[in-house]
């Protein structure tokens, strides 16, 4: 699932507190905006094959 809110890339710099928005530039400082939500998944996760194995096999 993608999320539509970003998030200032430079918030930390140039605003007091994250600044979020829709677009792809923050509206307040013009910086490109990133993606606020985590990742769904750690790409390092050493069990993470397994652990989908096991799900799709209780189904």
């Amino acid at each position: 699932m993608k999320s539509d809110i970003r998030v200032c890339s430079a918030w930390r710099d140039q605003h007091d507190r994250p600044r979020y928005s829709l677009s792809e530039t923050c509206p307040d400082c013009g910086a490109p905006t990133e993606n606020s939500a985590p990742a769904p998944f750690d790409p390092e996760d050493p069990y993470g094959e397994y652990r989908r194995a096991l799900k799709r096999r209780n189904r």
